[in-house]
């Protein structure tokens, strides 16, 4: 039988009274949380769900956080987005069993390690290898621009494993330890003066088979969903209504112009509440998304959310720093040289900010990646011409 609201009010008041979440240990407060099937619900009972919907899970969201419950995400954001929703898909029941509780508590943080040198937007043409040797995978390659690697307990790789067959059919899924010998992960510091990515080298790296995460050679598969997830978690979020970057221009206007009567004043006012009904729309337009979307792969709606995303997010850091007249080109004190627990995104002096959204239309997929998906899978467009469709990796020029 679907679960219903009542049978989630009767879940939540006993987690909430038996572990308050004032004075309990937030890793003991969502394991216990997991353990109930409130961690994700629209996933399977017996690996933190339910079987619900995906409105279930919102419904169970906004009423923990309501009653002050920790939070699953924050520093384990790839894994709670991204990494979870491609395990529970393509994942054997020992692996959904081994690590989904430890990635929603946060004892296990995770990375995704797609990109490469030569190899971003068109992701499937890595060169990375994976080969078999007996009942492991040799691993060898490097990965760039990957987030919190160097927090991360555990990954999520796609490798090259055969060379012979086209670009999307010879890739290899896998799980690994990025604490194990030959992992070498090493900082990429941005123009914020912060290092949340990474290059991370692996030199004759060993992973048991077991820890292969779907089919051999049905890795380009398993990266669709993780990429799918990743749009939808940078897109798709529903913050609370005038808050984040809207919420701070509307600040800095109550502190700066909010007094003056001229023309020029009248003018940046009407530009805020232009980019605040642009922001209010993408805020409502998620909602609908996210009550409406289906447990499993998202769809292409994924990709029309991070495109949206990722232009109002420059275009609002933009105007806050407008908005700041001359301070605005002042970089807060004390340049740091850092490596944060969490993204860099989040918080912190607008003018950070503003330069930290440049990478909101290159990361999860290039705004020109996302058109073109938009166009092709959304509107009904002809693709681009393909000459290495029909080719073997091994065969394709590379720079």
């Amino acid at each position: 039988m679907p679960v219903t609201e009542a049978d989630l009010d009767v879940l939540i008041n006993d987690l909430i009274e038996k572990f308050p979440p004032k004075t309990t240990d937030p890793v003991v407060f969502m394991g216990e949380q997991f353990d109930r099937g409130l961690a994700w619900v629209n996933f399977p009972a017996g690996h933190g769900g339910l079987d619900g919907s995906p409105t279930d899970q919102l419904y169970v969201l906004r009423k923990l956080s309501k009653l002050g419950a920790p939070t699953a995400a924050g520093p384990n954001v790839i894994g709670y987005g991204m990494c979870a929703p491609t395990i529970i898909i393509h994942g054997t029941d020992e692996q959904k069993k081994r690590y989904l509780r430890p990635l929603f508590t946060g004892e296990e943080i995770w990375c995704q390690l797609f990109s490469e040198p030569g190899a971003g937007s068109d992701v499937a043409t890595l060169g990375t290898r994976a080969e078999r040797d007996g009942d492991e995978w040799v691993i060898n390659g490097q990965k760039v621009w990957t987030t919190l690697a160097h927090n991360a307990h555990m990954g999520l790789l796609i490798a090259r494993s055969n060379p012979d067959v086209i670009k999307h059919k010879g890739i290899t899924a896998f799980l690994v330890d990025m604490h194990g010998p030959g992992v070498d992960v090493r900082p990429l510091f941005q123009a914020t003066g912060e290092a949340e990515f990474n290059e991370v080298f692996f030199n004759e790296v060993r992973i048991p088979d077991s820890e292969r995460l779907g089919d051999v050679g049905e890795g380009w598969g398993v990266s669709i969903t993780t990429l799918m997830n990743e749009r939808v978690s940078i897109g798709g979020t529903i913050p609370p209504r005038g808050s984040g970057l809207i919420g701070e221009a509307v600040k800095i206007w109550k502190q700066k112009w909010s007094g003056r009567d001229d023309s020029y004043a009248h003018s940046v006012r009407s530009d805020l509440m232009q980019a605040w009904v642009r922001n209010e729309v993408g805020r409502l337009t998620n909602w609908r998304a996210s009550d409406l979307r289906k447990a499993g792969t998202p769809g292409p709606e994924g990709s029309v959310a991070k495109l949206a995303f990722a232009e109002e997010n420059q275009r609002t850091s933009e105007l806050c720093v407008n908005l700041m007249g001359a301070e605005g080109m002042l970089y807060e004190n004390n340049y740091p040289m850092v490596r944060p627990a969490g993204s860099a995104m989040h918080g912190g002096d607008m003018r950070k900010a503003f330069i930290r959204m440049r990478a909101n239309s290159i990361e999860g997929g290039t705004s020109e990646v996302m058109r073109n998906i938009i166009g092709e899978r959304v509107l009904g467009l002809a693709g681009e011409p393909r000459n290495d469709k029909d080719v073997a990796w091994k065969d394709v020029p590379r720079s």
